[in-house]
């Protein structure tokens, strides 16, 4: 099956053919570095790194793209509030520049250790302020822009098709209604540049054409994008909370200045929720890839629970769901160090395997597949060799993976020998629940002799 994709564009599920043959540019939105990222905000980077996986998988060579946002993030999509860097720095008593060094460094620690393959390029929208001030005097030239006392403005107005992505409902925006305007003349414009307030020195700010400021959040990722892909690419990747405002601004600067909606497949991951409500950091009440180890889970077991839901389908955290990954992990671990090296993977379930993830990414379909194959009775090697195909792209880390130097704990120790016990007398099905609770535990039991 070749492979298909679900575009928030269209609304569907089309096949994927990349704009350069045998190449893909992607392109994903990555962390606003004013705090530590939390596990909703990871799991979009998952499901981003799936995508990669599946999409080299096909045979493509991927340009995989990252920002970093390190200024101009502001604390309402309206527009209003301050930085969340200028904040992020008052809260912690850090320099706006320390605080983002650190909080990437962070963000660094838990890509590594939730497997997620390197991009080809991380970009700091720090480092792109020329190109972002060229990308809004092209968007000035194509007459698109305003300016009002705080900044200059894209002016949505002249898009009659703004906003398609997210399919908004622009006479429902009507300004005053939803969002006090200030000097916008519409409640969807919004900030290209903002001027540093009057009598007021920012820790990040430039020069340009406008006045002393610094960029709005939205013309970062079109212009860094633009730098490192070209104005027209194949996927742009982010949370679904990006659809309503970030990337539908992001396709109508491009719109303006270049003439393309930016990337020719728009990919949106969903949701992480906790007690039925989205995982955010405005609360203060979140959960972050350290709290795991703290509680001895592996961040690699987050990654499988990742993996048991669709990424177009809203994923609910509990820990019991987190507890279940981690002991489906672990027996998938114990048993491919045991089966032995040196075979050739089964086609039949590769193609099983490849057909869930060429439809659109199905992963829960493709583990289930993974859990057949276990059990299949194919010879061991043949299954750590199609196993190995598999991690390719759940990206599970097994060929890596070594089981802890440890004592067997007294409890377990007991229950191996109640197991010796029922082989003794020939008590074989008693035998094999005590394996599969040791195995449920992180051991493998290795047998002398078949029965």
């Amino acid at each position: 099956m070749s492979l298909v994709l679900y575009d928030t564009w269209s609304r569907s599920v089309r096949p994927f053919s990349p704009i350069q043959p045998g190449h893909v540019g992607m392109y994903c939105c990555g962390p606003t570095v004013y705090d530590h990222a939390h596990i909703g905000n990871l799991r979009t980077y998952v499901f981003e790194d799936v995508l990669r996986r599946a999409l080299e998988l096909n045979g493509y060579a991927v340009r995989h793209v990252v920002n970093i946002t390190d200024v101009g993030h502001l604390t309402s999509d309206a527009d209003e509030g301050e930085d969340k860097m200028e904040k992020g720095s008052r809260r912690t008593g850090e320099s706006a520049w320390a605080l983002a060094a650190r909080y990437t460094g962070a963000f660094m620690d838990d890509w590594r250790a939730l497997n997620l393959l390197p991009p080809t390029v991380w970009c700091r929208a720090t480092d792109h302020i020329a190109e972002q001030i060229d990308f809004v005097a092209a968007i000035e030239r194509a007459g698109y822009t305003y300016a009002t006392s705080d900044g200059v403005y894209f002016d949505t107005s002249k898009q009659d098709d703004y906003g398609f992505l997210a399919r908004l409902d622009r006479a429902g925006l009507q300004a005053g209604k939803r969002v006090a305007l200030g000097e916008k003349r519409s409640a969807t414009d919004f900030a290209l540049w903002k001027f540093s307030p009057p009598g007021a020195r920012r820790q990040m700010e430039w020069d340009s054409p406008w006045g002393r400021g610094f960029p709005g959040w939205h013309i970062e990722c079109s212009a860094m994008s633009a730098r490192h892909l070209g104005v027209w690419f194949d996927i742009h990747c982010g949370g679904e909370d990006h659809v309503a405002v970030h990337h539908s601004n992001e396709i109508a600067q491009t719109a303006a200045a270049h003439g393309t909606r930016l990337a020719n497949f728009w990919m949106h991951g969903h949701f992480l929720t906790m007690d039925a409500a989205k995982m955010s950091k405005s609360s203060g009440d979140f959960v972050r890839l350290a709290t795991l180890r703290e509680r001895n889970v592996d961040p690699l077991a987050y990654r499988y629970l990742c993996l048991t839901a669709h990424y177009r389908s809203k994923l609910r955290f509990d820990w019991d769901a987190l507890d279940a990954a981690q002991t489906a992990l672990n027996r998938l671990r114990h048993l491919y160090v045991a089966w032995p090296a040196g075979g050739t993977a089964e086609p039949a379930f590769v193609e099983r395997f490849e057909t869930q993830i060429n439809d659109d990414l199905n992963l829960p379909r493709a583990l289930a597949v993974l859990w057949a194959l276990v059990k299949s009775g194919l010879p061991p090697a043949v299954l750590k060799a199609t196993v190995d195909r598999f991690d390719a792209v759940l990206g599970l880390g097994l060929r890596e993976w070594q089981r802890p130097e440890q004592a067997l704990p007294e409890d377990l120790r007991l229950l191996l020998a109640e197991r010796d016990e029922a082989r003794a007398q020939k008590d074989w099905a008693k035998a094999d629940a005590i394996r599969e609770q040791l195995l449920a535990r992180g051991w493998q039991v290795a047998d002398g002799k078949s029965r």
